[in-house]
């Protein structure tokens, strides 16, 4: 069972203050979601949900997530068993943004590299070019073992 989001408030007030969840779903149907660890606040990743994938986060506790590459529905975790269990779930000001604060399960990791966060390299300048800095490199598991096609 699919919840139905009530229609997002043209009235700013109700719509910054007022107790409705009426998220609001860009021009292609979806809305940023930005998650960190509960524990230790670590930023994990950034995704995208429809509303099909905030109905089924809201409703089993556990996160989904809609997959702009794949334009399917994807239920974090579910081949490496590192899924997500939602602590809290927030909306930004204008609810056009989601903050998720989450538990992972399995090897700890989120990223499909095998890392624990999706942001593992800084961006930096070296000699007038911009570069990638490696700054986590430890993989929690061995992506090639965990999914079957990378």
């Amino acid at each position: 069972m699919s919840l139905l989001f009530a229609s997002p408030s043209s009235d700013k007030a109700s719509l910054e203050e007022g107790p409705a969840f009426t998220p609001r779903f860009d021009a292609q149907g979806l809305i940023t979601a930005v998650v960190t660890d509960h524990r230790d606040g670590v930023l994990l990743m950034v995704a995208h949900m429809n509303a099909e994938a905030l109905s089924l986060t809201i409703e089993t506790g556990i996160a989904h997530y809609y997959s702009r590459s794949r334009k399917a529905l994807w239920k974090k975790g579910e081949t490496s068993g590192n899924l997500q269990r939602v602590v809290d779930l927030r909306t930004d000001c204008d609810q056009d943004a989601l903050w998720l604060t989450v538990e992972v399960a399995g090897h700890d990791a989120t990223c499909h590299t095998g890392r624990r966060s999706c942001f593992y390299r800084s961006v930096a300048v070296e000699n007038g070019a911009v570069v990638l800095t490696l700054r986590d490199d430890h993989r929690h598991f061995d992506p090639s073992s965990v999914y079957s096609k990378i």
